[in-house]
C-alpha cells in the first residue's frame, strides 16, 4: 500500500455577488489564465480565514499553542513584562535590547518610545516563544540592575538562547507548523511550510459588475426631503472557484513532533507520533470545505460550503488539476449546468493523468450532486472524508 506522503485537496465553491478578496484599488482580485481573465482568491486570504475562524473545528481547539502575527510584538512583550511587576522604563529597555540583538528586525531603531518597538514588517511569533522571552526578562530584572546593565544581560542571554527556543515544543505556534515562517533573525528559526495553498480561481471568465448604491438619510427623509447621506459604488463578482491545497505529511509531523522528516513512516516510528498531524488535517479539511473568505460580509453574506471536494493520497509528487480549466468553461449553459461541466472536466483530467502516469493514488470525494463519479474514488460525506484522512496519516498507509 502507498504511503500518504502527500494529501491533495481539490474543491469547488460557488459565490454569487461577493467581494471575496480585494486588490489595492478595492477591486476583486483577478488572474489571467488561458483564454480568459478569472476572478481569484489569494492563498493568503484563504489561510488567514482558516487560521482565525472560531467553530468546532477551529485550529485553536486542537490544544496546540497558536501564534501572533504583528508589527507590535515587541510592544506586547513590553506590556507583558510590566504586568509582571517590572517598571515601564525597564520593560521598554528589555524590548529594545531584544530588538537590538536581532530578535526581530530593527525597523524602529531610529524611533523613540513605543514607536521604537514597531518592527518593519509583521512577524509571526509563537505564544510559547513570547512567554519564554517575557519570563526570562522578568527574571533578569529581578536582580535590581540598572537599565544599561539590564540591556547587557539580555544581550548576553540571547546569544546563547537559540537552542532553548528551538527546543520548546510547539514553540513557534501551530500556524507556523502549518504554513511556515521565514525569519532573518539569528535567534528564531525559520519553519518550512507543511501546507501549500494555491490561489483559487473561477473556472470560467470573470463575472464582475459595479454595484452603485446610496445611503438614505433618515432625518432628511423624515423632514420630507429627498436625497441621501452618500453615493457609493463597489465591485462585486460571482463565480465557481477551483481550490487546491497540498499537505506534506512528513513535514507536518516534523513541525509538530520534532520527528525527523525521513522517519515519519519508518517501521520504528510509533503511530502515536502521527496522531496530532492526523487530527490537524482532520480539522483543516473541515475548514477548507466550510469556511468562506470575503469582505463586505454584512452586505453580501459570502458564505458557502464546498459543492465538491476530492482528496488524493499517495507518495508521488503533487500535481494540480488546474490544467482542466486552462480553457475557460463557456457560460452559455449548453451541455449541462456549470457545476456538472466543471466536475466532468475534472474527472476527465484525472482519467487522462492516470493513463499517462499510472500514479497509484487513493481517492475519496464528496459531492452535493448525485450523479458524480470520480475514477478510482469512493464517495463519502465530509465527516467520513475527514476521518479517512486522519486514519491514513496515523496508519501510515493508504
Amino acid at each position: 500500500m502507498p504511503m500518504p506522503r502527500f494529501l491533495q485537496i481539490h474543491t469547488l465553491h460557488t459565490y454569487p455577488a461577493a467581494l471575496l478578496n480585494r486588490d489595492d484599488a478595492g477591486l476583486a482580485k483577478r488572474l489571467p489564465l488561458g483564454d480568459a481573465v478569472r476572478t481569484r482568491i489569494s492563498s493568503q486570504c484563504l489561510k488567514r480565514h482558516w487560521r482565525v475562524v472560531d467553530d468546532q473545528f477551529a485550529l485553536a481547539r486542537l490544544g496546540v499553542p497558536m501564534a501572533i502575527r504583528s508589527r507590535g510584538t515587541l510592544e506586547l512583550i513590553s506590556k507583558r513584562i510590566q504586568e509582571s511587576g517590572v517598571s515601564e522604563s525597564m520593560a521598554q529597555a528589555a524590548a529594545e535590547a531584544m530588538r537590538d540583538a536581532g530578535l526581530l528586525d530593527k525597523g524602529g531603531k531610529e524611533k523613540k518610545g513605543v514607536d521604537a518597538l514597531k518592527t518593519g514588517q509583521a512577524v509571526l511569533l509563537g505564544k510559547p516563544e513570547i512567554d519564554y522571552l517575557v519570563q526570562r526578562c522578568v527574571e533578569l530584572a529581578s536582580d535590581g540592575v540598572n537599565e544599561e546593565t539590564f540591556k547587557e544581560s539580555i544581550a548576553l542571554w540571547l546569544k546563547g538562547s537559540k537552542k532553548n527556543i528551538e527546543a520548546m515544543k510547539h514553540g513557534s505556534g501551530l500556524e507556523s507548523a502549518l504554513f511556515g515562517r521565514m525569519v532573518t533573525s539569528d535567534l528564531l528559526t525559520s519553519r518550512e511550510a507543511a501546507v501549500y495553498v494555491a490561489h483559487a480561481f473561477t473556472v470560467h471568465q470573470a463575472q464582475v459588475e459595479n454595484d452603485y448604491f446610496t445611503v438614505v438619510d433618515d432625518l432628511l427623509q423624515d423632514a420630507g426631503e429627498l436625497g441621501s447621506a452618500g453615493i457609493f459604488d463597489t465591485e462585486l463578482a460571482s463565480g465557481l472557484y477551483y481550490g487546491y491545497v497540498v499537505v506534506d505529511v512528513p513535514q507536518l509531523v516534523q513541525n509538530l513532533e520534532g520527528e525527523d522528516f525521513k522517519d515519519c513512516f519508518a517501521s520504528g516510528t510509533p503511530a502515536e507520533r502521527r496522531v496530532l498531524a492526523g487530527r490537524v488535517v482532520q480539522h483543516l479539511l473541515h475548514l477548507i470545505a466550510t469556511v468562506s473568505p470575503g469582505a463586505k460580509r454584512g452586505s453580501t453574506a459570502p458564505f458557502d460550503w464546498a459543492k465538491f471536494m476530492l482528496v488524493e493520497a499517495g507518495d508521488w509528487q503533487p500535481r494540480s488539476l488546474a490544467g482542466a480549466f486552462h480553457d475557460a468553461l463557456p457560460l452559455d449553459g449548453k451541455g449541462g449546468t456549470i457545476r456538472q461541466r466543471t466536475v466532468d472536466r475534472l474527472t476527465r483530467e484525472i482519467a487522462a493523468m492516470d493513463e499517462a502516469y499510472g500514479a497509484p493514488l487513493s481517492r475519496r470525494f464528496l459531492s452535493v450532486d448525485q450523479e458524480v463519479e470520480v475514477p478510482g474514488a469512493e464517495r463519502l460525506n465530509l465527516g467520513r472524508l475527514a476521518e479517512w484522512t486522519k486514519e491514513i496519516i496515523e496508519r501510515g498507509a493508504c
